[in-house]
Formats: C-alpha cells, structure tokens, sequence
C-alpha cells in the first residue's frame, strides 16, 4: 500500500477531516461495500463510490499533505466529504487486511506499483491489444492514443487532427448540467494540452496554433451558453484558452495591424468576456502600429453609440459595454486621464458615473477637480443619490473644514430610510466634527416620530420588513450601542420580528432569564409546526436552552408540563418525538 497514506489516513484523522456526520455516514457506506474500483498508485488513491448517483473520488499525498477531491456536490466544494471518508477508511481496513495476509504467509493486495516490473516484461503485441480494447471503452484514452499516432506518424503536423480532437471534446448531445461541467472542462483541457506541447516543442507552428486556439474557444463558448457552470469549471477553460492564445501570438508575432483587427473582433462580438480589454493584455505585441488600428476601429464605433445623461435608462447593452472597456483600456494604455474622463462622461446616466470620474481625479490628486465632478452629480441626482457619491463629498467637505455641509449630506440617506447602517454612517462623519451627541439625539428623536407615524396608521416612506420598520431599527441602534435595557424596554412596546426577537433573547437570558423564556418557547412552537428533521433539530436546540433556564429559576415541574404538552401535542410528528428523547 502506498506509504505516504500511513501519515495521513490514521482512523483519528479520517474522522477529523470528515466530521462527525460524514464519518458515520462513510462508515456506513464502507460497511455496505459501496466503495468500487479502489486503485492505489504511487501515493494517490482513486475510487468510485456508489451514492445517490456513482461518484468519483481521489485522494492524494502531495508534499506532505492530503489532497482530496470528489465529484459530488459537497466535494466539489472542498469538503472531505462522506464517501472521501468511505474511501478512505476502505484503504484503511485493505492496508490492515494485507498486513494480516503477509504475517500469515498469503498473497497480499495487488497495486498498479506492483503490476509495472510484469507489464515491462509482456510482448509489445498483447500490451497494444490490451490498450487498443481498453480504447474502445474509454473515449479519452481514445483520444490521447488517435492524437499521439498522428503526431508521430505523419510526415508533417497533421493540424487536423488537433481540429478533429477539439471538435469531439466539444461535442455534447444535450445541456451540460452541473455534475457534467468538471468533466466537459477536463476533456477540453487534454484535447488542448497537445497544443502547448506544439507550442513549446515547434514554436514555428505558433500562428496554426492561433487558429486551433480560437476554434476552440468558439466550440466552448457555444457550449457555454447551455451548461450550468456554476462552479466555473468551463469558464477557466476559456481563461486558460486566452492564455494559451496570448502565449502563441507571443510566438508567432502576427501583424499588428492584422492582430488589432483579429482581436477588436473577437471583443465585439464575445459574450464571455474572454478578450475583455485586450488592448492593454496585448499592449506589447500590438506596438504603437496595433494600438493606432485598434483605437481607430473602436472610436469609429464608439461616435455611433449615443450619449447618456441623467434621467436615461441605462440598461444593459453589451455593445456599449464593450465599447467603453475598449476606450478606457486604450486610454489608460496612453496614460492620458483627460481622455479617460471623457470617455466617462459619455454615460452620465446615475450618480455612479460622476463619483466613478471624481475617484480618477482623487487619486491623480487633482482635488478641486474631483469635488467638482461630486458636486455637478449631486446637483443632477438630488433625490436617491448613490449613498457613496454622498460620503465622497462628506470626505472633502470635512478635509475643508465644511462639518455642518458634510453632516447635511449625510443626514440625507438616513432621513430617507433610517436605518442601523445610516446611523453608524452619520455617527463616523459627526465624530469626524465631534457634534455626535447633538446628531445622536436628533437621530433618535426622527427615529421616534416615525414610530408613532407607523402607530397612527401613516405609512412609511419605506418598507423596513426585515426589521419591522422605524421601531425596529430603534431597536438595533440599541443593541449596536449596548444599551440592552433601552433596547429590550422598546422591543416590548410593537412587535420586532423573529431574528430580533431571538437575538434580544440570548441577551436578555443572562440576566433576565425569564424574560427569555417565552421568545425561546415560541419560536420552538414556530419551527415544530414547520417540520423537516433541520427544524426539528433546531427546535431542540432550544428545547435544551429552555431547560437550562428553567432549571436554573427552579422551575423544574414548569418544564416538565411544557415538555410533556409538545410531545403530546406533536405525538404524530415521530421524527421530532425521537429527538426530543433524553430532554
């Protein structure tokens, strides 16, 4: 058995990297033979384990830790998942079954180590027929055989065999759902390796690289548009496709003129942004001559594309996208800031874009300049101004010395919707001037008269649904400032919603454990009547937080008619009476 493993795959560490669940539930699986096709080579184990669908697992000792990985959707995550753990312990129990079987004198376990000395001594007939029967079931190795035999065996590079390989990497017949997209993308990278190899070996084959290159990216990217590449396994493909491409242009030096043309191109038209902004990726190789065609190519598309200004409806138009990543990649390649700001200004369409032109004129310390660009958005977006737009120029109001004007501005957002985060906001910039006791009282007196707007049966500007309105987030300032008792005397007044009410309990359990009590009971009622075994659970978890109160006031017959009242008022809900069991 691999040695390697021997450090890492004790019992007590399989349990660790597993956890408590998947341990058990590995070892289950373990002892229902579900573990297939467990092959040890070097120091990787591989496997596949039978689940709710065949899963593939791989563990290996790699400078001096343990990788692992698992085609299942908690593996594919990073976890040491259960069949990791079936896998692993399978290894385990085999490596202590062998070494009973050799103290006894019996065969032990075969490895792929131990078949290499027999493999080397078989006829070169019966290995190829094995390979080529071994081919017929396994259409990578199929692949890798049909792409080697062509380059060994044609006179020249036969460049369209590296077409036909990508071609059927590429080839699926329906969606490519989110279990399929690792397997897609490992396929595509082995019809593609070849290519870096003819890079390296025959970089004089660079510019048919660039060709095979960029039939693959069309065939991925149209795959692309009907996968579910949630874990982004395709999409580093295309990354590693751009790569690839810039290393063979690198290579073959293509025409400046021609490669300007060639990418403007491939950026017009390219929805997965694998060439975004490749005016300043192929800056060097594009030279003053590319750099010239490609601005062109872009500005006479970008004269076409209309102006916007406030009051416009942006939307999304991948052309304009486009377009303005091309011009502010070419301005920022000449260094020139003016025309990187003009570029802006073609789309004033929020208050976004003027704090976006502002920022440039910040950082090129050109101040006067930057609070100008603030104010004239202010001036077009004087109602629901992007609250970051309001805080830039807070900053320069307050570096001029202009407190009372920056704490107007900031008063703003909370005025418009009081909340936690716009209280802390006022509180950073009256702190700033040192007026938050005057700013504080005034918040809280606003925060106030909404309350008893909301009791009158006015409506609220906004809808506060999270916290229950104005009252709730009283409530939250509170809380964020310590002031439990005002927090809990306020919460008692209108309702505050569940996660406030639960977070005021686990306060108020220290040292009002009474007060607790019936938060903690409701909400138990709350998850019980919801039912699932993740409700039930958690509705434990409280059960046992009432105990301890209970108990701890000495109300131990109050806690036993409560316990005795929901198992005899959710007797038919089985699962949770089994885990309300030792309560």
């Amino acid at each position: 058995m691999a040695s390697a493993f021997a450090r890492h795959l004790t019992l007590k560490q399989i349990r660790q990297l597993a956890g408590g669940t998947s341990f058990s539930r590995g070892q289950a699986y373990c002892a229902e033979g579900r573990v297939r096709s467990l092959v040890a080579h070097g120091d990787t184990l591989t496997a596949t384990v039978i689940g709710t669908e065949k899963y593939t697992v791989r563990l290996a000792a790699e400078n001096n830790t343990l990788s692992h990985r698992c085609s299942c959707p908690v593996g594919a995550d990073g976890a040491f998942c259960k069949h990791c753990a079936a896998v692993a312990l399978v290894w385990l129990e085999a490596g202590q079954r062998q070494a009973n079987e050799k103290s006894s004198g019996t065969t032990p376990l075969v490895t792929l180590d131990d078949l290499c000395p027999w493999l080397v001594d078989l006829p070169t007939s019966t290995l190829a027929g094995w390979l080529l029967e071994a081919a017929e079931r396994d259409d990578r190795l199929r692949e890798k055989l049909l792409r080697q035999a062509a380059r060994a065996t044609a006179k020249g590079v036969d460049f369209a065999s590296y077409r036909k390989s990508i071609d059927r990497a590429t080839r699926t017949s329906d969606f490519v759902d989110y279990y399929g997209a690792g397997s897609f993308a490992e396929g595509v990278r082995e019809a593609i390796e070849p290519l870096r190899e003819l890079l390296t070996e025959t970089p004089e084959h660079a510019a048919a690289v660039i060709e095979l290159i960029e039939h693959a990216l069309v065939r991925v990217e149209e795959v692309m548009g009907n996968a579910d590449d949630s874990n982004g396994e395709i999409g580093s493909v295309l990354g590693e496709l751009q790569d690839l491409h810039l290393a063979a242009c690198e290579a073959a030096r293509p025409d400046p003129v021609e490669l300007a043309t060639r990418l403007f191109e491939w950026e017009m038209r390219d929805h997965w942004d694998v060439f975004y902004q490749a005016a300043e990726t192929y800056a060097v190789l594009l030279g003053a001559t590319g750099l010239a065609a490609y601005r062109q190519l872009a500005e006479l598309a970008w004269k076409k594309l209309p102006p916007l200004k406030a009051g416009d409806r942006e939307g999304y138009d991948g052309n304009r996208f486009r377009l303005t990543s091309m011009m502010e990649a070419l301005a920022r390649t000449s260094g020139d800031l003016d025309a990187l700001v003009a570029i802006k200004t073609k789309n004033l369409s929020s208050s976004f874009h003027y704090l976006a032109i502002a920022e440039l004129y910040r950082d090129a310390k050109r101040s006067d300049e930057a609070l100008n660009w603030a104010e004239r958005g202010l001036k077009a977006f004087p109602k629901d101004t992007d609250v970051r737009l309001l805080e830039f120029v807070a900053d320069e109001y307050h570096r001029r010395k202009r407190h009372d004007e920056a704490l107007a501005l900031m008063w703003r957002p909370f005025e418009g919707r009081p909340s936690l985060e716009y209280y802390r906001l006022l509180k950073q910039h009256a702190d700033r001037a040192g007026v938050w006791p005057q700013w504080r009282e005034r918040a809280l007196a606003f925060l106030r008269d909404r309350i008893a707007q909301d009791a009158t049966g006015k409506k609220s500007r906004m809808n506060f649904g999270w916290s229950h309105g104005s009252h709730g987030a009283l409530v939250r300032v509170f809380l964020w400032e310590k002031n439990y008792e005002a927090a809990w005397t306020e919460a008692q007044k209108y309702p505050v919603g569940r996660d406030l009410s639960l977070e005021l309990a686990a306060i108020r359990e220290k040292t009002h454990p009474a007060d607790a009590i019936p938060i903690y009971l409701r909400e138990t009622e709350t998850l019980i009547a919801q039912t699932g075994n993740r409700s039930y659970e958690e509705a434990i978890r409280h059960l046992k937080t009432l105990k301890a109160l209970h108990l701890r006031l000495g109300l131990t017959d109050d806690w036993i008619a409560t316990l005795a009242r929901l198992r005899t008022q959710h007797k038919a809900k089985r699962n949770f009476i089994a885990l309300a069991v030792g309560l």
